[in-house]
This record gives structure tokens, C-alpha cells and sequence, in this order.
């Protein structure tokens, strides 16, 4: 059994405040100088717990929505989001409406969902199951480069594991909304190949703190004596194929949590 270290609130703010106390003081694309911390890692059993801030607000709904139109839909097109109020992408929209030759375009221009399942369910041992993003000649054509680029996966003891690698984490805004969506994929997936959620580890290649969050997560550890315990995930389970699932389907049972912290993004 692989050593779990704490709930999510526990794990993250662990190392939001080693961030902070240690993490190099440095520039950026974006302008805004961050604190950052290399190669930090979460790991969670699914089977136990789902990974989703109590801290704070996290807006899981959102995050379903974008993660359905990356992988349901394997869509570019930001009107599709803004159609469900999401309005996430909105600062990379590119003149024609969508973002390039990033996220979804990959998934579908390379068949990765639909190679992912058929080996899920004709080649659990394989040890070639993986998605991945980061696709060198559609790089530059994109709206963004992928952060949540790539996820490995492993099916073991009738458990379906996931690996998700991130090389760039805004620890503020995108990890705690990348943590969960991708623990939903891995029920999502595991429901359509029967199996059993595993172990979600999610790493992160540059984790840091935007100077203009600092005060924002401070705010926030000082409530990590306070966290709630997690909520359910509930997958509606009469669902056998992904391409089947919608926004409705996919629910927090007893999601309980702090205020919403603002913090602006950082393009």
C-alpha cells in the first residue's frame, strides 16, 4: 500500500507555507515575480478521500466543465465554455475564438482518449498508457503551452492509478482546481473500464506563489487548524461510456468549506 500523507488541505498548505519560508525569489514570463519550489509532489487514495480544498472555496463545477471540454468534447472552442458561464480562458482566446492547437486539439488530433479506454479495458497491464499534451509541432500554435500536460496511468489490485504531471503550478489558482478535476477523471475512467479509483498522485514540476497572491494564502493557512473533512464524489453510475457524461452527472456530496479567496490571474 503506497503511503498517503494527509487530506489535501493538510498536503497543500504543507507546502504552500515551505514555499513561502524557502522557495527562490525570481521573474517570469508573466512579469510578476514569484516564489517557487521545485519538483513538489501530493499523493492521494482515491478509495478514501476526494482532494478538493475545504480552505477555501474551489469552484469544482467549473473545473468538471473545462475538464469535459478538454477530453468529452476535445474541443478548442472557448465559446463552448462561455456558453456554460466559464469564463477561464478568456485572457488566451485567439482572434478565430478557440486556442489554437492547444489542449482538447491534441487529445483529438492523436486519438489519446479513445487509445486510453481500449487498452483500460483490453490492456489493463500495459505500461504504455498515457496522455500527453505536450506535442512538439503544435506547440507554438497554441494559445498556451499545456501545464497539466501529461498523465500516466496504472491499473493494479482492480485499481485504476493516475500520475499527473504538471510542469508549471500556480499554487494560488490552478493547483487546487488542476488536484480535482484530474481526481475526476481518474472516477470517470475507472467507472467506464469497472474499475475501482487508486492512487492520484499529482507533481509538479515548478510550483509557485505569485508576490500579488502572498496575502491571499496567508489568509488561507491561517485556516488549515479549521478544514473541513473531504466530501464524496458522486458519479452517476449508469454511465458506461465516457462520451456519455455531462456536468450533471458528476457531483460533490457534502462539500463544506471556507469563503472564496479573490486572487487574480497572472497571464
Amino acid at each position: 500500500m503506497i503511503k498517503v500523507n494527509g487530506s489535501y488541505d493538510e498536503q497543500y498548505l504543507s507546502i504552500a507555507e515551505d514555499i513561502l519560508s524557502n522557495g527562490w525569489h525570481d521573474d517570469n514570463r508573466t512579469g510578476v515575480k514569484t516564489y517557487k519550489s521545485p519538483h513538489r509532489f501530493m499523493r492521494f487514495d482515491l478509495g478514501e478521500t476526494f482532494p478538493i480544498l475545504t480552505t477555501k472555496f474551489v469552484a469544482f463545477k467549473t473545473a468538471v466543465k473545462e475538464l469535459l471540454w478538454i477530453y468529452k468534447d476535445q474541443s478548442n472552442d472557448v465559446s463552448k465554455l462561455k456558453s456554460q458561464n466559464v469564463s477561464i480562458w478568456d485572457e488566451w482566446v485567439l482572434p478565430d475564438g478557440t486556442i489554437g492547437t492547444s489542449y482538447g486539439y491534441v487529445v483529438k488530433r492523436f486519438n489519446q482518449m479513445d487509445k486510453l479506454i481500449h487498452d483500460l479495458k483490453n490492456d489493463p497491464q500495459s505500461r504504455r498508457m498515457l496522455i500527453d499534451l505536450w506535442q512538439i509541432p503544435f506547440l507554438e500554435t497554441g494559445s498556451l503551452h499545456p501545464c497539466c500536460f501529461l498523465t500516466m496511468w496504472d491499473v493494479a489490485d482492480g485499481k485504476l492509478n493516475c500520475m499527473l504531471v504538471q510542469r508549471s503550478g500556480d499554487w494560488g489558482l490552478g493547483v487546487p482546481f488542476n488536484t480535482s478535476q484530474y481526481a475526476v477523471l481518474v472516477f470517470m475512467l475507472a467507472q467506464i473500464a469497472r474499475l475501482k479509483p487508486g492512487v492520484f498522485t499529482h507533481v509538479i514540476n515548478n510550483a509557485h506563489i505569485y508576490e500579488s497572491h502572498i496575502n491571499a494564502i496567508k489568509l488561507q493557512i491561517a485556516r488549515k487548524n479549521d478544514a473541513y473533512p473531504a466530501p464524496t464524489l458522486r458519479i452517476n453510475p449508469a454511465i458506461t461510456d465516457f462520451y456519455d457524461f455531462t456536468c450533471e452527472d458528476i457531483e460533490l456530496i457534502g462539500y463544506k468549506h471556507h469563503g472564496k479567496i479573490e486572487m487574480e490571474v497572472s497571464v
